[in-house]
């Protein structure tokens, strides 16, 4: 592949982390990539197989505030003329041209939307080799808020061309697709969320995209979507690692043979066009202008593009509104009147101690007044008897005064 041939193409990708160490424990265990060193210290290479797809270093210590990202390089016969070319379509030079002694000769741009990219022109004629079957980035998306301005700028820089567009629905705008010599290689789409700044979304091709994202959840990586089956039978997830770089996977369509990923709902057949994945909230923002990018290894990969690459689906990833909606449920739950009548509850507590303390508020009474009752029956008796014996005591004499008076008569 000469430097001609390199226009346009993705030549290579490098993640700028706050921790290399734990980056470079954490790809291996999602994707197909082992990590191998470089002669430039704190560079370490990502490698699919036996083929450099990309680099891994520490964020500048001038970079500011800005987050852990990856950054594409995107290839060119002439850095300087690329790079004066984007100035005048509105880019702004992040970092001028500059030589990596046997490597090649770069520069860091960001486009009129404010999304960051890398020009990378070869020292030397690249080796050809054959792509990996798997851990190729293969997909490229652009979140941005121009799309047609976006397809307008990278195409007079590449050479890339329109492909087929399709309409997300829902006020998500349009998934517009972008070729190169003919192929897909990517698409374009609105940022989605206040949130999300423009900036580029790399897919790495796996053989199970559930295996993936099940590792990126057990080594601390976020998930933000999927997996999702695609139109054309591909599966893809979006995830961040756990320094919060955002990236995605994505797996050819399986036979007919292989079991589907545990977690996934194949969307119906009918659904509408697929649209772009949803752009993470920690997208790749521009670093800092006077931080130094990573530099390429000495022999940079070959772009996935030189051998065929895994092509995309025929249609761009679907939104999370066109995935199959949960089953209802085999039996409604039968309605209320159609259940027995429950049993009336027992009364309340509150209510039995009213009740009782009634009772015994009455029985008390009763009591009382068979108290009362009786009092009153032992005074008349006391009264009664009382009454008989003054009577007796008073008819006494009398008694006595007429019992001698018979006696006289009787004398």
């Amino acid at each position: 592949m000469s430097n001609a041939e390199v226009l346009g193409r993705f030549v290579w990708h490098e993640l700028l982390t706050t921790d290399t160490a734990a980056a470079a424990a954490f790809y291996p265990k999602v994707v197909p990539w082992r990590t191998a060193p470089s002669s430039m210290p704190g560079y370490t290479i990502w490698m699919a197989g036996q083929t450099q797809i990309g680099g891994l270093m520490a964020l500048p210590a001038d970079g500011g505030t800005t987050p852990p990202h990856w950054l594409i390089y995107l290839g060119t016969p002439n850095v300087d003329a690329t790079c004066s070319q984007a100035q005048g379509l509105g880019a702004q030079v992040l970092k001028a041209p500059a030589d990596i002694p046997n490597v090649g000769r770069y520069a860091v741009l960001s486009d009129p939307q404010g999304s960051t990219f890398a020009l990378f022109t070869p020292g030397g004629e690249p080796p050809p080799g054959p792509q990996p079957a798997q851990g190729a980035f293969s997909w490229h998306e652009l979140a941005t808020t121009d799309v047609p301005a976006a397809l307008r700028f990278y195409g007079t820089l590449f050479g890339w061309t329109k492909g087929p567009a399709h309409d997300m629905g829902g006020g998500a705008g349009v998934y517009q697709i972008f070729e190169h010599n003919g192929t897909g290689v990517g698409g374009m789409a609105d940022v989605q969320g206040l949130s999300t700044v423009p900036s580029w979304l790399s897919y790495v091709h796996v053989a199970d995209s559930g295996r993936a994202v099940a590792a990126a959840k057990s080594g601390g990586g976020r998930v933000l979507g999927g997996p999702r089956e695609v139109p054309g039978g591909s599966w893809i997830a979006w995830m961040t690692d756990p320094q919060g770089s955002a990236f995605a996977v994505l797996e050819a369509p399986r036979s007919v043979s292989q079991p589907k990923p545990a977690a996934t709902a194949k969307p119906p057949a009918a659904a509408k066009p697929a649209a772009a994945p949803p752009k993470p909230a920690t997208a790749a923002p521009k670093p800092a202008a006077a931080a130094k990018p990573a530099r390429p290894p000495a022999k940079p990969a070959k772009p996935a593009a030189a051998a065929k690459p895994a092509r995309p689906p025929a249609k761009p990833p679907k939104l999370a509104a066109a995935a199959a909606p949960a089953r209802p449920p085999a039996k409604p739950p039968k309605p209320a009147a159609a259940l027995a009548p429950a049993r009336p509850p027992a009364k309340p507590a509150r209510k039995k101690a009213a009740k009782k303390a009634v009772k015994k508020a009455a029985k008390k009474v009763a009591r009382k007044a068979t108290r009362k009752k009786a009092a009153a029956k032992r005074v008349r008796g006391k009264a009664a008897r009382r009454t008989v014996t003054r009577s007796a005591r008073r008819a006494a004499p009398k008694k006595r005064t007429a019992a001698k008076r018979a006696r006289g008569r009787r004398r």
